[in-house]
């Protein structure tokens, strides 16, 4: 195991490695998978900071790919329940929503925030907000999330 590790923190260390590991499990956070990227962010800064921007663009790139791959499991989820379910439930479901309707797009600067954030892309793509406006939001909320924990990491240590 010790082995493993080793290997693992050697390969981080190497931009043409690090960087892809961390968009492929920036990307997998952002979907319904229970997975963090923050610890490989901050580790793959740790073992070369001269990736600090890369880095940050790279995780809030695949982090925001990651929840337009949510909004477009909801826009198939809303999809199938107006094809398969009975429009009274339809209408049920919508009428429960109502409220991100009204929020609109600027709802996904949430997409950042744990347990809610990733329901929250699925729920717009469910209620057909438009992809471009939900995606810019998505991007600058992952990317200010990113950003407040690299630095105030930074400036802790």
């Amino acid at each position: 195991m010790e082995i493993f590790f080793q290997n693992l923190l050697t390969n981080l260390s190497q931009p043409e490695y690090g960087l892809a590991v961390l968009f492929i499990a920036s990307l997998l956070a952002a979907t319904l998978i229970p997975l963090g990227s923050e610890p490989l962010l901050l580790g793959l800064i740790a073992l070369n900071p001269a990736l600090l921007w890369p880095a940050l663009l790279v995780a809030t790139l695949g982090n925001t790919l990651g929840g337009m791959v949510g909004w477009w499991m909801g826009l198939g989820a809303e999809r199938w329940m107006a094809k398969h379910l009975h429009q009274d439930k339809v209408t049920h479901h919508m009428r429960a929503l109502r409220w991100l309707e009204r929020v609109g797009p600027a709802a996904c600067l949430g997409a950042w925030l744990p347990v809610i954030g990733d329901p929250l892309c699925v729920v717009a793509g469910y209620l057909r907000l438009p992809l471009l406006p939900c995606t810019l939001y998505m991007a600058i909320g992952k990317a200010l999330r990113y950003g407040v924990l690299v630095f105030g990491w930074q400036w802790l240590m």
